[in-house]
């Protein structure tokens, strides 16, 4: 028999798709399921999947790979997408889909299939994955493209008809929908289409509200090496460990929260609700450790690139050439970003307090108002009268 690998987690839509896929491909199902922080119930995975006839249920704990190789990276590039977007959904989909087509090729399956929907971003990035590691050789089945089922009451019917357990909060249209892994959540939907509508605050999953966070500030050092946080508060840690350990520091403060009305690759501009707590403080340290450590030329050519390689991530390309290129002269001067940070966590606000390192980046010397002899300032005046004349120049 054929077998089709699914990325599922255990819910309605993807046991919905789960059947579908048994009733109109005539194939097995293999279930897959990456454990990437989300909000995981591996019991009820299994015996879902079992009750649909599933003799193949795959949990694998990426969590670890996902912030090392994935979201650490991210972070030393200081990916931000139109401003404020920390891209938490964005790249926690390529590596789905490249242990999706491993697990195909394992079990010699022929096709994979996901459940995100025919308006969304995510359609795109599993796909793209599933390109680059398939190589044409793996179909790929999109049932919310293909299939006849337009509305949530569609859904509920089918899953009756089926047999399917229909969870009571899913038995009308949900307020919202909800996405998450060890590095955000992201809240869309319902109740947040209409973006004259303030968000709730029973939304947020991981933060507190800043007005009810502690009057007292919180510090907290992180500490980097190779470019790489590897510290807190002087504990060294494995990064799905420090991750966590920020996430709740930072979410105990009300940091990391982001309402955004964002352009998606397809072209809709859609509104979301971001909570990045731990990502909020490792970008704001991470850009203060380069401050103190990368040469002018460095850094700026960092800021330049950045855009572009956030707008990779965001569409899908993270396997891409261009994305690699660019992360290599992101990465160029990483040997030289090492030392700690230390913030301040007040209320939804992140301080920078201490800067140190052994890298002589920076100066004391050469920068002080005191009076000294490190720093030519005859030079300053023929400085200036070049760059004078480049002013009416194109």
């Amino acid at each position: 028999m054929k077998k089709i690998v699914l990325a599922y987690s255990g819910g309605l839509d993807t046991s919905i798709i789960l059947r579908w896929l048994q009733e109109n491909y005539k194939a097995e199902v293999i279930a897959y399921t990456s454990d990437i922080g989300q909000e995981i119930n591996r019991k009820k995975i299994i015996t879902n999947a079992k009750r649909l006839g599933v003799k193949n249920i795959i949990i694998e704990d990426l969590k670890n790979i996902f912030v090392k190789d994935y979201v650490f990276p991210m972070i030393r590039a200081h990916a931000v997408y139109e401003g404020v977007y920390l891209l938490g959904t964005s790249i926690a989909r390529p590596l789905i889909a490249k242990r999706q087509i491993a697990i195909a090729k394992k079990f010699n399956a022929y096709a994979v299939s996901h459940g995100a929907t025919g308006k969304g971003n995510d359609q795109v990035r599993f796909e793209l994955g599933y390109a680059f590691f398939g190589r044409g050789k793996i179909k790929t089945i999109a049932p919310w493209r293909e299939w006849k089922l337009q509305s949530r009451a569609d859904l509920i019917k089918y899953a009756k008809k089926n047999n399917i357990l229909i969870p009571k909060d899913k038995r009308g249209a949900p307020p919202f929908s909800i996405d998450d892994n060890i590095f955000h959540t992201s809240t869309e939907g319902k109740v947040l289409e209409d973006p004259k509508n303030s968000a709730p605050e029973f939304i947020f999953q991981r933060t507190i509200s800043p007005e009810k966070a502690p009057n007292k500030k919180t510090k907290v050092k992180i500490t980097f090496k190779n470019s790489d946080p590897v510290s807190v508060n002087g504990k060294r840690l494995r990064p799905d460990k420090l991750l966590n350990k920020l996430n709740i520091l930072a979410g105990k403060n009300g940091i990391g929260r982001v309402d955004l009305v964002e352009n998606r690759f397809i072209g809709i501009k859609s509104r979301g609700v971001y909570e990045t707590p731990g990502g909020t403080l490792l970008y704001a340290a991470h850009r203060a450790i380069e401050s103190v450590t990368l040469d002018k030329k460095t850094a700026h050519d960092k800021e330049r690139i950045m855009p572009e390689y956030a707008e990779l991530v965001y569409n899908g390309y993270w396997f891409s050439k261009k994305r690699v290129r660019l992360q290599k002269i992101i990465d160029k001067k990483r040997n030289k970003v090492s030392g700690d940070i230390v913030l301040s966590l007040y209320k939804g606000n992140v301080t920078i307090v201490s800067r140190r390192t052994k890298n002589k980046a920076y100066s004391m010397k050469k920068v002080s108002f005191e009076e000294n002899k490190t720093f030519n300032k005859s030079k300053v005046e023929n400085f200036i009268k070049f760059h004078s004349n480049q002013l009416n120049k194109a």
